[in-house]
């Protein structure tokens, strides 16, 4: 296995010029290739790596590694080669390993090992010695293109200095590739073992592009002891996107003799660059480091803590990983949401009045709404004062006996916006009397449901003169239809009976006053009745892993089979507060619809016996400063 870094002395690099964007050469759509800093596919469909290294030069034999590889949910593997510093890889030998990859529907990043160390690390070889290499087997390459990506040597320095060094030595090869005709994406790793300490790759790399004629250039960085800390990971992998640069962290463990790395960032870090990453390693490694095995000798079924935290963990591959276009995956959304209909206001006051509308539909899913208001009852312009996960809004502050406009459009995860609603014209009262809203009830759980009635709880509202009561609203269906009163209440809990069983109901809580003041309407909360029969019955509780300024990992979420016959499969729902948002899940399966998170329960642990319990996860992210956590999980058998 390969050798790591001591960490090293900070060094002290300026980017000066290299941070300014650059600017890439015209290029051919041929195969994969880089286009706006981006890895895309030859129809321009992104392309985000999600992948597994495999030590195939030292282990030929273990073949179905690709197959397992593909199963744990992995679109690319990056396969480790030799050109004779270990058993030759053969243009045949190669060949197979490509079709290997398009069987299994895997993105192929060839890399030649050969390159490990160079200047410090006996044995080692040169870039240029990895680019004979490349040409000696050109005849397996050529015209696979949108399925190769060609790395053209591992880690290619070690620590010491070396003439030529790192930047000249990358720029020759590339072009000695491309003038020997490959048409392939490129990859280059960086110096100091692939950990770039010295910054010498994250300074020179526009320079290192410029020696492409095509463009097509992605760079690599090898994150292990290094990057221990989530600054040293994010602000990395910013000075390359900042300036249009492609990047792959495409080697990464969740530890090392040099360190300790920060895995979970590098990974929430990559997805929300939209940038690729690839786990060291499936398995086989030795000389110490065994522990960065994903799986114990080959075997998929023996997942080490490390394979399970890459596979099955927040913003892992069971979550982030897309098929590539040219198998059949997934094309980009562009579609719109359908356009917000039934805008209308309620509540109005001398400084507020409350939005509500119809929700809009999405091929994909709505994420969101914004509010735009216009002044007076003609002329202005329109500009978002807000946005809304749910049907509603309140917009407060407004100027007493003044005429505003409103307006609402939807938006989807790609960034689709849809057409804007219908304008509603709102005017404010001129203040009189008290015309001061009650806040908004929050912390809105529920207890006790079963086949037919369900309780709903919540935390009091606050207001100027006095709350008089709350009314509930109720909504059929896990999103869709329209909330209307069932109910209302004195106190700040209600009963709602007369359901159906196995059916989920969404609520809200409104507080007024005895001025008729109406408050905004509670987050929403969705609840689903138990079956009611069959003995089976069952309890969901979550507990708060780790929080941060602005996300949180509930784990363990514990399913308990509370019933006196063996349940064959469970469904939790809970819903996220306002503005939060699901960014990882494992060990169940999960949809979302607006704030509610539906979790189903999987193959290996939907069956428990009476008493029993299993566990799942996730991770959401929540707006900076917001230390609200999601309550009233609801947990329903068949």
């Amino acid at each position: 296995m390969k050798q790591r870094i001591a960490i090293a002395a900070t060094a002290v690099v300026t980017l000066i010029m290299s941070m300014l964007l650059f600017a890439e050469p015209a290029h051919a759509a041929v195969g994969i290739r880089v286009t706006n800093g981006k890895l895309v596919e030859a129809n321009g469909t992104p392309l985000k790596l999600r992948g597994i290294n495999h030590a195939h030069t030292w282990y030929p034999s273990q073949t179905n590694s690709f197959a397992d590889i593909k199963a744990a949910g992995a679109n690319a593997v990056r396969v480790v080669l030799s050109g004779g510093r270990w058993t030759a890889n053969t243009a045949a030998d190669v060949s197979n390993v490509i079709s290997l990859c398009k069987a299994n529907k895997l993105i192929c990043v060839l890399e030649n090992h050969d390159t490990t160390g160079f200047g410090e690390q006996s044995g080692s070889v040169s870039l240029d010695t990895a680019v004979n290499y490349w040409i000696s087997i050109q005849s397996a390459l050529t015209g696979q293109e949108n399925y190769v990506i060609l790395n053209i040597g591992n880690e290619p320095f070690g620590n010491n200095a070396v003439t030529p060094n790192w930047t000249s030595a990358t720029s020759s090869a590339i072009q000695r590739l491309r003038t020997a005709g490959f048409q392939h994406t490129i990859m280059v790793d960086a110096p100091n073992w692939g950990q770039d300490w010295g910054f010498t790759m994250r300074d020179t790399a526009p320079s290192v592009l410029a020696a492409d004629t095509t463009g097509n250039t992605i760079f690599s960085i090898h994150m292990y002891g290094v990057f221990d800390t989530a600054a040293e990971v994010t602000a990395y992998i910013s000075s390359f996107t900042s300036r249009n640069l492609a990047l792959c962290v495409c080697e990464f463990g969740d530890m090392h003799s040099d360190g300790n790395p920060d895995e979970d960032t590098i990974l929430s870090a990559t997805q929300a660059a939209g940038i690729g990453n690839m786990a060291w390693s499936w398995s086989g490694n030795g000389g110490g480091v065994e522990y960065l095995d994903l799986v114990t000798s080959f075997n998929p079924a023996q997942r080490s803590s490390w394979g399970n935290r890459y596979i099955t963990g927040a913003n892992g591959l069971s979550t982030t990983s897309t098929q590539a276009t040219i198998y059949g995956g997934t094309t980009p959304d562009t579609t719109p949401p359908s356009t917000p209909s039934g805008l209308a206001a309620s509540g109005t006051t001398s400084t507020s009045t409350t939005l509500g509308w119809t929700a809009s539909t999405d091929n994909v899913g709505v994420t969101g709404y914004d509010i735009l208001r216009a002044p007076g009852t003609s002329g202005g312009s329109f500009a978002v004062v807000g946005s809304s996960t749910t049907t509603s809004f309140t917009n407060t502050g407004l100027t007493a006996a003044t005429a505003y406009r409103y307006q609402v459009r939807a938006k989807d995860a790609a960034g689709n916006v849809s057409a804007v609603s219908s304008t509603v014209t709102v005017t404010t009262s001129s203040g009189g009397g008290d015309t001061t809203a009650p806040s908004a009830p929050t912390g809105l759980t529920t207890s006790g449901t079963t086949s037919t009635s369900t309780t709903l709880g919540w935390t009091a509202s606050t207001d100027n003169v006095g709350v008089t009561g709350y009314d509930i609203l109720r909504a059929p269906g896990a999103s869709g239809g329209s909330f209307a009163v069932v109910g209302s209440s004195t106190t700040t809990s209600f009963t709602n009976t007369g359901l159906t069983a196995s059916t989920t109901y969404r609520y809200q809580v409104r507080a007024k006053d005895a001025a008729g003041n109406l408050s905004a309407v509670s987050s929403t909360l969705s609840v689903m009745t138990s079956s009611g029969g069959g003995g089976g019955g069952c309890t969901a509780t979550g507990t708060a892993q780790s929080t941060w300024s602005n996300g949180y990992v509930l784990q363990p979420v514990t399913v308990t089979n509370t019933g006196t016959a063996t349940i064959t499969s469970w469904t939790v729902t809970v819903t996220l507060p306002a503005g939060h948002a699901l960014t990882g899940s494992w060990n169940a399966t999960f949809t979302t619809s607006g704030q509610v998170v539906t979790a189903k329960s999987i193959s290996w642990n939907g069956t428990l016996a009476p008493g029993a319990s299993t566990s799942f996860g996730l991770q959401a992210s929540r707006p900076n400063g917001d230390t609200s956590l999601p309550t009233g999980y609801t947990c329903t058998t068949p």
